[in-house]
C-alpha cells in the first residue's frame, strides 16, 4: 500500500490546480506547470488534492505515489521555488554569468560556455577566499536538477582531494593516495 500516495496534497493561497483529461496544471505566483498522469485519478477539494487509484496492481500502486509526489513538488515550485547550489573546488576554478550564460574555468585548456533555459535564473557568487557557488533557481524542480546535473558533470569531484563541481553540503567519499 502506497503510504505516500495515500497522504493528501495541501493547496497555498494563490496556488490554483486544473484537471482536465489526463493533464492536471498548477498555477502560482512563480509561474505554471504542466503533467500528464495516467492509471489514476486526481480530485481537488477544500483546499486539499487527493491523487485515487483505481485498483491494487503493481502498475497502479506505483503511479498512485509517483503522481502524488509530481503534483506536490510543483504546487511547491510554483508557490515556493526550487534551488540548486553548486561549488567549485579546486585552485583557479571559476564562475561567472552573463545573462542565460555561465562561463565556467575548471582546468581545462578552455572554459566552458553553458546556455541556460530561461525558465532557470542562475546567479553566481564569487568571494575572496571562498570558492566560487553557482544559484539555480526556478519553479520546475526536475529542470533545476537536470540543469545542475549538466553542470556537475563538466568536473565531477574526485575522491583523492576533493576537487571538483559539488553540490553545496554533499559529502564526498574520500580515499588515502598512495602510501610510501
Amino acid at each position: 500500500m502506497s503510504r505516500i500516495g495515500n497522504n493528501p496534497i495541501a493547496i497555498p493561497d494563490g496556488v490554483t490546480i486544473e484537471v482536465k483529461d489526463n493533464e492536471v496544471t498548477v498555477k502560482g505566483k512563480l509561474g505554471e506547470l504542466v503533467q500528464e498522469f495516467s492509471g489514476v485519478s486526481i480530485k481537488v477539494e477544500d483546499g486539499q488534492a487527493w491523487v485515487t487509484r483505481p485498483s491494487d496492481s503493481k502498475e497502479h500502486k506505483a503511479k498512485h505515489g509517483l503522481y502524488r509526489s509530481l503534483i506536490l513538488n510543483m504546487v511547491e515550485g510554483v508557490s515556493k521555488g526550487w534551488t540548486k547550489e553548486l561549488e567549485l573546488v579546486g585552485v583557479g576554478y571559476r564562475a561567472s554569468n552573463q545573462g542565460q550564460k555561465l562561463d565556467l574555468a575548471v582546468g581545462f585548456s578552455h572554459n566552458i560556455v553553458l546556455d541556460i533555459a530561461p525558465e532557470v535564473k542562475i546567479e553566481t557568487v564569487s568571494e575572496k577566499g571562498k570558492n566560487p557557488i553557482v544559484k539555480l533557481t526556478s519553479h520546475d524542480k526536475q529542470l533545476v536538477g537536470q540543469v545542475a546535473a549538466k553542470i556537475r558533470s563538466f568536473r565531477k569531484p574526485e575522491p583523492y582531494k576533493g576537487k571538483g563541481i559539488k553540490f553545496v553540503g554533499e559529502q564526498l567519499r574520500r580515499k588515502a593516495g598512495k602510501s610510501a
